[in-house]
């Protein structure tokens, strides 16, 4: 009986692996491309303060 819950442990751990490791990487992409964003808009807001023109609306 112990040999059949490791062939069951063995056969599920390289699928959960990826899957975290799948998950990690999307969650840092989400993470970089909300704080690109935000930046962007705050570059944005400068340039368009300094040429003097209206704050852009949403």
């Amino acid at each position: 009986m112990d040999s059949y819950w490791l062939a069951v442990v063995w056969s599920l751990l390289p699928t959960l692996v990826v899957a975290a490791v799948f998950y990690f990487i999307l969650r840092g992409i989400i993470r970089f491309d909300r704080t690109e964003r935000k930046v962007h808009a705050k570059i944005e807001a400068e340039e368009r303060a300094a040429r003097g023109l209206p704050p852009r609306t949403p």
